[in-house]
């Protein structure tokens, strides 16, 4: 028996019109589908695909046993995620040693601070993996915006919010451009940092980007209702040009 081939693939930020169309060809061919969501929800990768998964396709939904239950510093945080991904992974190359191909539902890119990175670096090598790429949800936020990100020899920073705030704010001094992910707890944190870094009144935040219920906001008016866990602050280059 031939084994199957595992697919990390790819959705781009949130529209189903921004798949690539080998990712849309893998999803709508596919026998096993399997995507990350928390308990009790359904799954924002699962959701951009509502209605294109074939009928009697064999869905895999994989929970996440934490996410900010306990802080990222607490052991138990990382022994729970590694065991996790560790039994995900063991699913998936068992499918494919039966010869059965799987398609990983991955917002965004999914070598872009995706879940699906940790089950790759367990199966290479162990299995065989193609991984899809795709619009990130970074370039779907900056173009909610309206404007181009970068101009000339703009330097473009990617920062997580999770990191203290002296290195954000050390970091987003030194860029011309800026995109900051994992926004979620850390919003004060880092409208602390951007107003140090003196790029407060340039930010902007784009809450699910390229989604039906997309919303963008100048960081320093009134968003009243946006949720940062599930959005990106870009501040946009103001680099050289003709």
């Amino acid at each position: 028996m031939n084994a199957g081939k595992i697919y990390g693939v790819g959705l781009g930020p949130g529209d189903p019109d921004l798949m690539s169309v080998r990712a849309d060809r893998l999803l709508r061919t596919a026998r096993h589908v399997a995507f990350f969501r928390k308990p009790g929800h359904s799954g924002q990768a699962r959701k951009i695909v509502n209605g294109m998964i074939p009928e009697g396709a064999v869905e895999f939904p994989m929970e996440y046993p934490v996410t900010t239950e306990i802080p990222l510093s607490d052991p138990r945080y990382n022994e729970l995620l590694s065991a996790f991904y560790e039994d995900c992974a063991a699913h998936l190359k068992t499918l494919s040693d039966q010869g059965e191909d799987v398609v990983v539902l991955c917002e965004g890119d999914p070598f872009f601070y995706g879940s699906f990175m940790h089950l790759y670096n367990r199966l290479r090598g162990e299995a065989e993996v193609e991984v899809v790429p795709a619009i990130t949800g970074m370039s779907g936020a900056w173009t909610a915006t309206g404007d181009p990100i970068t101009w000339g020899d703009d330097v473009l920073t990617v920062l997580v919010g999770t990191l203290p705030e002296d290195d954000l704010a050390h970091r987003m001094a030194q860029t011309d451009a800026l995109v900051v992910m994992k926004i979620g707890r850390n919003i004060d944190k880092v409208k602390r940092a951007l107003k140090t870094a003196g790029l407060y009144d340039r930010a902007w935040i784009v809450e699910y980007a390229q989604m039906p219920n997309q919303r963008v906001c100048k960081l320093s008016e009134n968003c009243e209702g946006i949720t940062p866990y599930f959005s990106i602050i870009i501040v946009h280059g103001q680099g050289r040009r003709p």
